[in-house]
């Protein structure tokens, strides 16, 4: 199957969609949109995601698929070896819940529109941004690191000894944290996670500064 991804290297949500067609050994065309110079607000990107979000997966019949969360089911439907999801039903809700914590709870707080909505509305500094993102980092962070170091399901992974779906959306957030000089001491299981990750041609393969529009 031929697919085409319009991403951008720096954008989490990318990043964990890179890092999950990695997983699934899908190859894909990359197409890069420059955020900070508004590139994803074309009229010819927005005919294919009316948002102007990236990441967009597009599909060899011209289908457009959006959401990387939505993406990432879809691929495991799609692909369904090797999974990103567990088959047992309780299983899945927990990877799923790992998940959403940080896609719903940090990445809709602290994505660059939100970010530069606080500078051009509010007068933020460059400090006032870093506070706001490493706020909602450690509002969410904190349990995540208790219901990882304390999950008996909890492995090399978070899910126990093979990455997928929430794997690749904490690989992501950390180097976002990364950007803000988040103190990562206080969270020792998500830390061994996210270099467990790294150490895998999958992950280390999506990882930002890896990417071709990173130059």
């Amino acid at each position: 199957m031929h697919l085409i991804l319009h991403n951008y290297f720096r954008s989490s949500t990318s990043t964990r969609l890179r890092a999950a067609l990695n997983l699934k050994g899908l190859g894909y065309d990359y197409v890069p949109y420059a955020l900070k110079a508004r590139e994803n607000e074309a009229p010819a990107y927005l005919a294919k995601n009316p948002q102007g979000l990236v990441p967009s997966l597009e599909l060899e019949d011209g289908s457009v698929l959006t959401q990387s969360l939505a993406i990432m089911e879809w691929l495991d439907e799609q692909f369904p070896e090797p999974p990103l999801l567990p088959q047992n039903p309780l299983e899945r809700a927990r990877v799923r819940a790992l998940a959403q914590m940080i896609a719903l709870e940090i990445h809709p707080l602290n994505n660059l529109r939100v970010l530069e909505y606080l500078t051009d509305e509010f007068g933020a500094d460059q400090a006032g941004v870093t506070r706001w993102f490493g706020h909602w980092v450690t509002t969410t962070f904190g349990p995540l690191e208790q219901m990882l170091a304390s999950g008996s399901l909890t492995g090399t992974f978070c899910h126990g000894d093979t990455p997928g779906y929430a794997d690749c959306c904490l690989y992501a957030q950390i180097w976002n944290n990364r950007r803000f000089n988040i103190d990562m001491t206080p969270y020792p299981t998500i830390t061994r996670i996210f270099e467990a990750c790294d150490a895998l041609d999958a992950f280390k393969n999506a990882a930002p500064m890896q990417q071709p529009d990173a130059a």
